[in-house]
């Protein structure tokens, strides 16, 4: 388990539910895929290396967690804005975390 943290720095933690509306494997590698993701009305580009066990149409429609107050991170010449979010047991078993039932995009996770 990680360090504790007080609840003031967790709030810090922007996570919403958003819609891939694009996605798409860059070109060149096995690993990373490029979304396009709806939070209601503002749109933003994420780069996920789960190119090895997902296919980018298993994102594509499909409403997941993303953080989307990260700094942008440029990875293979590509800006990365927010981060899906997933649970890890290890390399070859992740699960990316999905909404229990539909909500709207841009909806807070707390």
């Amino acid at each position: 388990m990680a360090e504790q943290i007080d609840i003031s720095e967790f709030r810090k933690v922007d996570i919403r539910i958003g819609k891939v509306v694009e996605a798409e494997r860059v070109q060149g590698t096995d690993r990373l895929i490029r979304l396009t993701v709806d939070f209601g009305g503002v749109r933003k580009q994420a780069l996920t290396g789960l190119g090895h066990l997902y296919q980018p149409e298993h994102f594509l429609g499909r409403k997941f967690a993303f953080v989307t107050n990260l700094k942008p991170k440029k990875v293979r010449g590509l800006v990365s804005e927010c981060m899906i979010l997933a649970a890890m047991k290890d390399e070859n078993d992740v699960v990316p975390l999905v909404p229990e039932r539909d909500i709207a995009e841009g909806s807070q996770v707390l």
